[in-house]
């Protein structure tokens, strides 16, 4: 079974499968190097192959992508996607999520994973989401901490970065049991 694409809307921002049209919106947004610091992917001139691999991680049934479109101003601002999708187990990966610097800090990423983690667990049923950031990166690991992910573990010497850093990855999770919690607090969160 693979997921379906599904536009989620809520106050803040609508995710919007990844798609075609999303791609000359998204090139100058991509083009911060600040964004890339802790990933596998550095952008800039690979904006393309990133954008088409995308695309086929989407055609092939391995990962949903989604385009963040910013709704006080109908401007796209970023990615996310569901990746490391296991449907007989139930599980996914949120990740390979990046914003514009400007939403960082912002209701953005908050709404963005209230809006993926209730599909997964309410629409679809499923047990567990994952989410995993660069040891190194502890502005991500904070996020993900707020929002109610607990820590897992580390997996050392995990993933090679597009500068050739062999990277130990930070693994957290939230599952179903969590999710009244989690759900609660990020809907505290948004009202505030």
């Amino acid at each position: 079974m693979s997921l379906q694409a599904v536009t989620l809307n809520g106050r803040h921002v609508r995710l919007e499968p990844l798609a075609e049209a999303h791609r000359e919106a998204l090139r100058p947004v991509a083009q911060d190097p600040a964004i890339w610091t802790f990933t596998t992917s550095a952008l800039g001139t690979n904006f393309d192959p990133w954008f088409d691999r995308a695309l086929g991680e989407r055609a092939a049934g391995r990962e949903l992508p989604f385009a963040v479109r910013l709704l006080r101003d109908d401007s796209l601002v970023g990615s996310t996607r569901y990746m490391s999708i296991e449907a007989a187990h139930k599980r996914l990966e949120v990740g390979a999520t990046w914003y514009a610097r400007a939403v960082w800090a912002s209701a953005v990423n908050p709404e963005c994973k209230l809006l993926l983690m209730h599909h997964v667990f309410e629409t679809l049923g499923w047990h567990r989401v994952e989410y995993k950031t660069d040891l190194r990166n502890q502005r991500s690991r904070d996020a993900i901490a707020r929002l109610g992910a607990l820590q897992e573990g580390i997996f050392r010497r995990h993933m090679i970065l597009a500068d050739g850093h062999v990277r130990d990855s930070v693994y957290f999770s939230v599952v179903d049991g969590d999710w009244p919690a989690v759900k609660a607090g990020l809907e505290k969160r948004l009202r505030a």
